[in-house]
Formats: structure tokens, sequence, C-alpha cells
């Protein structure tokens, strides 16, 4: 699994293309959030459940439904004031399920473990992609800061990090274009000569 710090700064990059008026900082707090929780299935390994079953670590907590599910509930209890079930609650409930499937899919490309349970409860078959050149964080965080990690997290960087920046950067400059556009565009006064 890549760490805690990427898979925060990946949901949270979710933020940019959340529907305008709500408090960035709420926003970025559920991005960040949905995006950790899938890894909270390590406890499976204290329940002696094994880490092949589907509840086991990289499981059920990876899958798309869950996403879907923690989306849709994380959106009924943290943006409630929104209109239910409007298009734009509908949208927000979308770019919260991108920053909750996210966890699964940067798994999928890392370089060790049994594969992401993507698809469970409907397949049992868990998943990595073709290309992962991702290196895999311990699960354990007492172990985490030592030589190892260095290369950890600049196969981050590399993989996940400039990539992520980059994409932001392309995006705002799109945002502000398409404003500035906008700001142009001048209605011509008709005159009756």
């Amino acid at each position: 699994m890549p760490t805690v710090f990427t898979h925060a700064l990946v949901g949270g990059a979710f933020t940019q293309v959340a529907p305008a008026g709500l408090p960035r900082w709420k926003v970025l707090l559920v991005f960040v959030f949905v995006a950790i929780v899938p890894d909270l299935d390590v406890i499976a390994f204290s329940l002696g459940i094994p880490y092949a079953h589907p509840l086991g670590h990289r499981g059920f907590s990876h899958s798309l439904l869950f996403a879907g599910v923690l989306s849709f509930l994380v959106c009924l209890a943290f943006f409630y004031e929104q209109s239910r079930f409007s298009k734009r609650w509908w949208w927000l409930v979308g770019i919260t399920f991108l920053a909750a499937a996210s966890h699964g899919l940067l798994d999928t490309a890392t370089d060790a473990g049994k594969g992401i349970g993507l698809l469970i409860p409907f397949s049992k078959k868990r998943f990595f992609f073709e290309f992962r050149p991702i290196r895999t964080a311990s699960v354990n965080p007492l172990t985490f800061f030592q030589r190892r990690s260095l290369a950890i997290l600049w196969s981050e960087a590399v993989w996940v990090w400039l990539p992520l920046f980059s994409l932001s950067v392309v995006y705002q400059i799109g945002r502000y274009i398409r404003s500035r556009g906008k700001k142009r565009v001048v209605p011509q006064r008709v005159t009756n000569h």
C-alpha cells in the first residue's frame, strides 16, 4: 500500500473539483478521510482474519462497492445542508466516491501483496495493475521510519505526487483561462441609426 500521506494527498486533491460554495476545510477533511479509511482493515490481522479473506487486508474495504456506500453515507452525514438527491448533491457524492475509490486503485499499482479486492463481494478475485511502480509501505506504522521508507516515499513522489501536482496545475490553469474568457464576453449593444 502507498503511505497514508499519499492516500491523503490524492483524496485531498479532489477538493479542486468539489461544488463551489462549500467550506473547503470541510470538503478537504471529508475527502482525506474517505481516501485513508480503507486501511483501517489492518485490524483484521489482530482479529485473526487471514489476508486473503474478503474481510482481510485489501479486501472489501478496498472495493468499489465499499467506496460507493461510504461516499453516500458520508455525504448524508457531513453535507446535510445540501439539498438531498439534487444534481449538486449527487455531484458531491460522485467526487467523494472518486476520493474513496482512489485508495484501492492506488494500491493496485504497488509492488507487493496479494492483490486488491476491487469487486468484492461480487468477485473474490484480487487485482493488480500490470505496471506496479509504487513501493509498498509496511502496515506497521512503527516500522515506517526506517531506511527503506525513503525509497517508498521517492517512488510515491515520482509516480503519484509529481503527476498529481502536474494535473492540478493544468486543471487550475484551465479554470483560470475559462474564467477570464467568461469575463471578456461583453454583449454588443444594438443601436438604431
